[in-house]
């Protein structure tokens, strides 16, 4: 019994001890998307999407210098932001904002708010991602051109705590446009009501944090709507398709307030653009 007991505290303190780890260590994800959208001048084009880095005790500035470091030396031609930034404590904010003004890219950076942000303070949040020269996308959206050839990248407000305006970013895009939309919610793919939506990136789960190994996780932020059932499982990670768009749902940088990670390793999405 004893023996049976000192393996059982091994074996735990094991899980812990790898998920403390798995937190820290965050990968690199090297995708390609292709769509015959993709107009000629965009083609190799370099996207790096990360989301949730919930900078604050478990995320401090030097680990956003260091996040900061690894994307600029991708090179990346376009940076997406997805949400849930930092702490209101200005402890861990003034550092966040510090080093995440430190990004670097041919045509900018593009963010949305995430439902911490708005739970933290979003005025503070989004003040400080404008007074980083960041393309604002909460119902927003913008043209990035080169030479003849031009895609549209916007954004949706987040799902819990603000207005979705989907207009704002279609309005004007052509049904063979290519056109990127940022929402940090997934679950906002159950109402997306358009087809002019290429490509669609979101954070918000975390992959599921804690799952059992990969596979399931026990605890998932996901949406009752009144329109449809609760999402559970169905957008925790990786690729979706509906209609024509394709999400892609990332697991996310940082921890929040649980300061682990069990089979949901934190990653940088790298997105090379491919014309078919």
């Amino acid at each position: 019994m004893l023996f049976l007991s000192f393996v059982l505290i091994l074996v735990i303190s094991s899980g812990f001890l790898y998920a403390y780890i798995e937190a820290r260590n965050i990968k690199l994800k090297e995708m390609t998307f292709s769509s015959n959208n993709i107009p000629d001048a965009f083609n190799g084009k370099k996207i790096v999407f990360i989301s949730d880095i919930h900078a604050g005790k478990y995320f401090a500035g030097e680990d956003v210098a260091e996040l900061v470091r690894r994307i600029n030396e991708r090179n990346p031609d376009i940076i997406l932001l997805g949400g849930d930034n930092t702490v209101k404590d200005t402890a861990y904010s003034a550092p966040f904002f510090k080093e995440i003004t430190k990004l670097k890219s041919k045509y900018g950076v593009f963010s949305v708010l995430g439902n911490h942000d708005y739970w933290e303070d979003p005025q503070l949040i989004q003040e400080g991602l404008i007074n980083c020269g960041f393309n604002i996308c909460d119902n927003q959206s913008y043209w990035i051109k080169e030479g003849n050839d031009s895609i549209k990248i916007g954004g949706v407000g987040e799902f819990w705590e603000d207005i979705q305006i989907i207009e704002n970013t279609t309005k004007d895009v052509k049904q063979n446009d290519f056109c990127i939309l940022l929402s940090h919610n997934p679950d906002y793919m159950e109402i997306l009501d358009t087809n002019k939506i290429d490509l669609m990136l979101s954070g918000h789960t975390h992959g599921g944090q804690v799952t059992l190994f990969g596979f399931y996780a026990p605890v998932m932020p996901s949406t009752w709507h009144p329109e449809y059932l609760q999402t559970g499982q169905k957008y925790r990670y990786g690729w979706k398709e509906k209609n024509g768009t394709k999400l892609y749902v990332t697991t996310g940088i940082g921890m929040g307030k649980f300061p682990f990670r069990f089979f949901a390793q934190p990653e940088i999405v790298e997105i090379t653009l491919k014309k078919e």
